[in-house]
């Protein structure tokens, strides 16, 4: 009933769909084409399905532990056996380049293996979404000797990464970071070290045993700091010492002092890390350490955005073994019936099938327009990429991740009762899920960043030139008379956005508060129109190739369209402003909380 099988064949269809064809015909990827990635996908699935999977139940019941008095985490050996295998595999360095030891695939494809660790098992799943993005951190901050310390280790993954920004006090306000770095005069090194003192909360997979070393990277305020944001630096810390040749040392000061004991990802261990004169070197420029980690948060809010999907897809595989199995009630002649002959089952399942192609879709189209900007050898092309791949990722974070809960909390309503009786682990779906919009940002967050930075950096611009190749899809799609009402719904939604898009923009100048108070209905509304593009260009494609899933295809979009992007937020459920807002919580006793009427 919880088993897990890889779906290779959607996820490939879906890379085939956002384009992934034409980056293998970049010269980065020479030698590479559709067959390998298939191969290379459908290598990790047997893994996912059979090593990793089996382990999801025991981490969730298991959980990890700590030894109080030195600060080491342990988690199931059935995960330290599953990770090990993961290492064996060289699945570590999948999209790292070939002159690195990696696999030399695009980032989309590393994206892909993601989801079927995600749907394997989240928590595990995290270990080295971490390690990737501290990868992606060293390469373009580390100097030399960093990069030579670490790089390869990170990268085979025998050691493993972690971002430590979090505080008691400072929760996704990182300028109130109180955690010191204070220089260390040692003599003849010719390496400037740093003695890091504080405490974080927070730390995903901050200590555990699955590799030798752990390398933290830090957000730390030097002497002399401004205060805010400003005033932050990014140093490396790892849990033991590394010599000049990579060798290790003793023991650094930073250890795990306690778990959080949390609502689901059970088998990862949560910590609160202490740093007591723990050695660390500069990361980047002094005083430069947001920029630095945003290098880091960015690819990571991409991969959290695959967690909606994989979520998504293993509560849809659990919803439908249980809907054929469970009889009860009649249909037609049979009594009693399986569940999934009911209509409102059916609903169900539908919408927690086009859902996750939908958000799969959407978040592909993001690392793919990721990869585009990194390897693309025209230089106009690769920065427009990287304009779209930094406006996508907020959608790609929040509305994917936003789906992945409620589809989990769908599939324990297939279950009916017995969904929330653990012994189903449907359960489990749901407790894992609801961490994803809330971790790497909330998804608030990321409404405050379209609206704020993506929006407001360039006037909307980006926004208008991405409706702009919807309307082109669309209007293709209005020659179909299968596909014209929905082409029809979608021009409608860009027509919102784009009047919606130049309100925000005239209206920021003054009141940014009303602009934030819609935000999140906004960045779903424009999530729902780029993801039914791409449902609509899927179908497109189908009923032109007169393939025989056509029909199926077109019949769930026409479900998406009229379930989802016909429901979407409206103009006035996003421009309301913030006078509403605070008119509606004054005299709820939160006025002494800064709200007045």
């Amino acid at each position: 009933m919880d088993n897990y099988s890889a779906p290779v064949d959607d996820i490939v269809a879906a890379m085939q769909l956002v384009g992934i064809e034409d980056v293998l015909s970049f010269p980065a990827f020479e030698g590479l084409n559709l067959e390998a990635v298939s191969e290379v996908l459908s290598g990790f699935a047997r893994l996912a399905d059979e090593v990793i999977a089996p382990t999801d139940r025991i981490g969730d019941t298991v959980g990890a532990s700590i030894d109080a008095s030195t600060g080491v985490v342990t988690t199931a050996p059935e995960l330290a056996a599953a990770f090990s295998e993961y290492l064996k595999g060289g699945w570590t360095s999948l999209s790292a380049g070939a002159e690195a030891g990696g696999g030399g695939f695009p980032g989309v494809v590393a994206t892909a293996m993601r989801e079927m660790f995600g749907s394997a098992n989240m928590a595990l799943s995290l270990n080295p979404v971490l390690t990737q993005s501290a990868i992606e951190l060293l390469e373009r901050w580390g100097d030399e000797r960093q990069q030579a310390l670490y790089l390869s280790h990170l990268i085979d993954c025998s050691w493993t990464g972690t971002m430590i920004l979090t505080e008691p006090d400072s929760g996704s306000d990182l300028g109130a970071v109180r955690t010191t770095a204070t220089p260390i005069d040692d003599g003849s090194s010719g390496v400037q070290r740093w003695a890091i003192n504080g405490t974080k909360i927070f730390i995903t997979w901050g200590d555990h045993e699955l590799t030798e070393n752990i390398i933290h990277l830090v957000l730390a305020r030097a002497p002399g700091a401004p205060a805010g944001t400003k005033g932050i630096s990014l140093f490396v810390v790892p849990k033991f010492l590394v010599d000049h040749d990579g060798a290790l040392q003793g023991r650094n000061g930073v250890r795990a002092l306690a778990l959080e004991h949390k609502m689901g990802i059970h088998a990862s261990p949560t910590c609160v890390m202490q740093f007591d004169d723990a050695v660390g070197e500069l990361v980047g420029p002094l005083h430069g350490g947001m920029a630095a980690m945003f290098s880091m948060m960015n690819p990571a809010r991409v991969a959290i955005g695959v967690q909606g999907v994989s979520i998504g897809e293993r509560s849809l595989q659990q919803a439908v073994t249980y809907a054929n199995e469970r009889r009860q009630g009649r249909a037609g002649d049979v009594n009693p019936a399986p569940i999934i002959e009911h209509p409102d089952v059916q609903r169900m399942l539908l919408d927690m099938t086009i859902t996750v192609r939908a958000a799969r879709l959407l978040v592909y189209a993001t690392s793919l327009a990721a990869d585009v900007a990194n390897h693309h050898t025209d230089a106009d092309v690769r920065a427009a990429a990287l304009t779209r791949a930094e406006l996508l990722t907020p959608l790609a974070k929040a509305w994917a991740t936003d789906q992945g809960v409620r589809l989990s909390s769908l599939a324990i309503q297939v279950h009916g009762g017995m969904g929330f009786i653990e012994e189903t682990g449907v359960a489990q779906r749901y407790r894992d899920a609801r961490i994803a919009p809330i971790y790497e940002g909330t998804n608030g967050i990321q409404a405050i960043d379209l609206v704020g930075r993506k929006v407001g950096r360039d006037g909307g611009a980006a926004v208008r030139l991405l409706l702009d190749e919807i309307v082109v899809t669309a209007n293709r799609a209005s020659g179909i008379a299968a596909l014209k009402q929905a082409a029809d719904s979608v021009l409608l939604a860009v027509d919102k956005v784009a009047t919606i898009t130049t309100w925000i923009v005239e209206t920021m100048r003054s009141d940014m508060q009303s602009v934030l108070a819609g935000a999140t209905a906004y960045l779903d509304l424009v999530a729902m129109t780029v993801a039914t593009e791409l449902l609509l260009r899927e179908c497109l494609a189908s009923v032109e190739s007169e393939s025989a899933a056509a029909g199926r295809l077109v019949a769930q979009l026409h479900f998406f369209v009229v379930e989802h992007l016909d429901r979407a937020p409206t103009s006035a459920s996003i421009t309301f402003g913030a006078d509403l807002l605070r008119a509606g919580l004054s005299g709820a006793g939160l006025n002494e909380v800064g709200v007045s009427g």
